[in-house]
């Protein structure tokens, strides 16, 4: 592959990530807004169990089988593409129903442990893209191995157009029938199937038409479907593991915090509604951090590529460069959702219920990003099983931390949880980051980058405290919300400026998208 192309497809790729986080991040506020806590609680209790069965199924597919299709094209061994589609093919078909039947089967128990059978229809309803996302995994990796992100990168924004668009139009529709919590709930999953279903055929299509179709002479036997299963299993299942991270947390929660709820007397309609309300919190945090979870894609493969060419140098630059563009982005962030939780509250969730618990998960927006950053640069590192062992242990604090502290405090001990959890696993990353490739912390710059935010902070959250905040209209805290978000970010950068953090020419760099012409990496 040229430089060009490269830039150009890695500039694509993370391009459609960042689009599809944002959109899979903010959809759940107007969700809240049409259907109210219970059908966000419900939604957010069952989608990480998708989701990890999803990551486990698929997330590592489309890197082994570029990496796989690429090195036969380089030998050129083309009846090996084929072989290696038909075999890609066979395991999304295996994994994909595999997934799909262990929940379906078990549904009622795994129900029962999310805080009751309202959560069923929604699990089931949305078990069902299982049954279609393994075969977009092997598309897109197929497009991939012939040096062609455009595929990738479009089904991504169409499947989360369509899921997002379906899944707001459906809550409308059921919510003016007045239908019960648990059917909006299940109904609104219909809008991941037919989205993921919709992508599935777009990328049919362009394989059907594209010229990078194989055909081979050979015939294809169960020797050959072994032999090359292996090398996909090999390749796939560490790149899985490593991409868990937030969504093996999120179902730690699924599973502990309704327990812990339930411990302390609260019914089956109670946890849905309050784990609605830890659902807020979690919504925001999602966009906090998209920033960092889009960049990762191309980060990992970049680190690996200059560690195996004994680049050490660019690789600690790189390590120093995106952990300090993570640093000026999270701490600002993190300190603005603490100092503007009433605006935030009432202007994007319609009420004040739950501020401590948003407060509290807003402030964990910066360590969740910086251990998202932290396992990816793991995983570059070629250290993806230290940065599994690391994540495991993250769920077992989490485990013990959510059921001890929600008995202690309710839904508020969740999130002080939560907060722990990710300051732990960022620092135990960090630390294990720095034996293995020593690099610069910038202690001081650290230290200048959170006292620009907590000034910020101060200014632009100060007046919530002396304003009936509770009396106010939506309109009104939004309007809040855009003046203080101006102002905060004004006075956020000049104090970078001032301490000198940043120059002028890094302030349009910084932006997230937007690179100056001759400063990408050489």
């Amino acid at each position: 592959m040229s430089r060009s192309t490269f830039v150009k497809s890695t500039v694509l790729i993370t391009a459609a990530t960042l689009i599809s986080k944002i959109l899979g991040s903010i959809f759940r506020i107007p969700l809240q807004n049409i259907a109210g806590d219970r059908v966000l609680g419900i939604f957010s209790l069952v989608y990480p169990i998708y989701m990890v069965a999803l990551i486990l199924s698929v997330a590592g597919i489309p890197i082994a089988i570029s990496k796989l299709i690429a090195d036969a094209r380089a030998q050129n061994q083309l009846n090996q593409v084929k072989e290696i589609y038909i075999t890609a093919s066979i395991l999304a078909f295996l994994f994909g129903l595999s997934s799909f039947l262990v929940i379906y089967i078990f549904s009622t128990n795994i129900a029962e442990i999310l805080g009751g059978q309202s959560t069923r229809f929604a699990l089931i309803i949305v078990a069902l893209t299982l049954l279609v996302a393994p075969y977009m995994a092997v598309y897109r990796g197929y497009f991939q191995g012939f040096e062609d992100m455009k595929p990738t990168a479009v089904s991504q924004v169409i499947e989360q157009f369509i899921r997002v668009g379906l899944i707001l139009f459906i809550a409308y529709l059921l919510v003016e029938r007045e239908l019960a919590d648990n059917v909006v709930a299940g109904g609104i999953m219909i809008g991941s199937v037919v989205g993921a279903f919709i992508s599935l055929v777009y990328l049919r299509v362009k394989y059907v038409r594209s010229s990078f179709k194989q055909a081979t002479s050979r015939k294809f036997t169960f020797h050959r479907f072994t032999s090359w299963s292996k090398h996909i299993l090999k390749l796939s299942i560490p790149i899985a593991i490593g991409a868990i991270t937030m969504a093996l947390l999120n179902f730690i929660d699924s599973i502990t915090i309704p327990y812990g709820l339930r411990v302390i007397e609260a019914s089956e309609s109670h946890i849905n509604y309050l784990y609605g309300i830890y659902g807020r919190g979690l919504s925001v945090v999602q966009i906090a951090t998209v920033f960092a979870t889009s960049i990762i894609l191309p980060l990992i493969p970049l680190i690996t590529t200059k560690l195996a060419k004994g680049n050490t140098v660019q690789v600690r630059n790189l390590i120093e460069k995106t952990y300090r563009l993570t640093h000026l982005l999270s701490w600002p962030a993190a300190a603005g959702l603490l100092a503007l939780t009433l605006p935030i509250n009432l202007a994007l969730f319609t009420d004040l219920e739950g501020n401590w618990v948003l407060a509290i998960i807003g402030v964990s927006s910066v360590f969740t990003s910086l251990t998202v950053l932290s396992t990816g640069i793991l995983q570059g590192l070629n250290l993806a099983k230290q940065a599994a062992l690391f994540v495991i242990l993250g769920v077992l604090i989490k485990a013990i931390a959510n059921i001890y502290f929600i008995h202690l405090l309710g839904l508020v001990g969740a999130a002080l949880s939560t907060l722990a959890v990710y300051i732990i696993l960022f620092i135990i990353n960090t630390w294990y980051i720095y034996n293995h490739q020593p690099f610069k912390v910038m202690k001081r710059m650290i230290f200048k980058i959170q006292v620009a935010s907590l000034f910020m902070a101060v200014v632009i959250g100060l007046p919530t405290l002396y304003i009936s905040i509770a009396d106010w209209t939506r309109p009104q805290a939004f309007m809040y919300l855009t003046i203080a978000i101006i102002i905060g970010s004004t006075i956020y950068v000049t104090l970078l400026l001032f301490m000198k953090v940043i120059n002028m020419n890094e302030v349009v760099q910084y932006i997230p998208g937007i690179q100056k012409k001759g400063r990408a990496d050489r």
